[in-house]
């Protein structure tokens, strides 16, 4: 991957708008959606399973989050799912709170079972459950994993067939044999909710324009790292810093990404 690379995805997906399906959680929703938007993308909330699949046909990319998870939802996004994979759209799955809870544990690794998921983003607790790897979370935060994250998300991408996306202070990207570290960001972007979601969400606009899904996260976690170091610099505290965020990042520029990403190759 080259800087090269990075810029011009940016740019195609500043370019051409891409659909982004959400079916998210309440709480950080509206955020997911105007990141959406500051990133270049148009967002499309839809939940409802009487028109979910319909839904998916016309977009670039699914998004799937379990923060505030029900069993309605849960066939929601099967049926989105299904229709997703059908046609070859990528679909980005955030297990939020994955081992925290059985039914959200269970409710993931059914995604994952039933569901051809192109990228799996999440802390290094939730990653760590799902890759039988000794994952810890705390509520829907991560407490860490048993051995070395890079290698956990290694075996586990090559023998689940996914690009899995392990975030934090460095954040890892691999798809089993490219393995990325991305080193954008600032602590406060862990200060306020829903930034984890809304990575999850520029990664669908970045994933919908690109056939590299390795490329596409590492792209989206660089673009929303930068904006948060450059909010970061005027911000009194976190709500600022959350305005200031999305500000950063719909003004971000692809010759800015290009030259500021921070991604080496392990």
């Amino acid at each position: 991957m080259t800087p090269v690379q990075l810029s011009d995805l940016f740019a195609r997906v500043r370019k051409n708008r891409p659909l982004v399906h959400h079916i998210t959680n309440y709480v950080t929703v509206n955020d997911c959606a105007n990141i959406t938007i500051c990133a270049g993308g148009a967002p499309i909330m839809a939940d409802a399973i009487e028109e979910v699949a319909e839904m998916t046909g016309i977009v670039g990319a699914l998004v799937l989050n379990i923060g505030t998870l029900n069993k309605v939802q849960i066939a929601s996004m099967i049926a989105a799912g299904r229709k997703a994979n059908e046609l070859k759209i990528p679909v980005i799955l955030d297990p939020v709170g994955a081992g925290a809870t059985r039914f959200r544990t269970d409710t993931a690794r059914r995604l994952l079972a039933e569901l051809e998921i192109t990228i799996l983003k999440g802390n290094a607790g939730e990653i760590g459950v799902l890759a039988g790897a000794d994952g810890k979370v705390r509520g829907v935060d991560s407490a860490g994993l048993t051995g070395d994250p890079v290698a956990v998300a290694k075996e586990f991408a090559l023998s689940d067939g996914l690009t899995v996306v392990v975030s934090g202070a460095t954040d890892i990207v691999t798809d089993g044999r490219r393995v990325l570290l991305v080193e954008n960001g600032h602590p406060m972007m862990g200060g306020i909710s829903g930034t984890g979601c809304m990575a999850a969400s520029v990664t669908g606009a970045c994933a919908a324009e690109s056939k590299d899904p390795v490329l596409a996260a590492a792209a989206a976690l660089a673009a929303l790292g930068i904006a948060g170091e450059r909010a970061a610099t005027g911000a009194r505290g976190p709500y600022s810093f959350k305005v200031a965020l999305f500000d950063e990042l719909a003004g971000l520029t692809p010759a800015v990404l290009k030259s500021s990403a921070k991604i080496r190759s392990v």
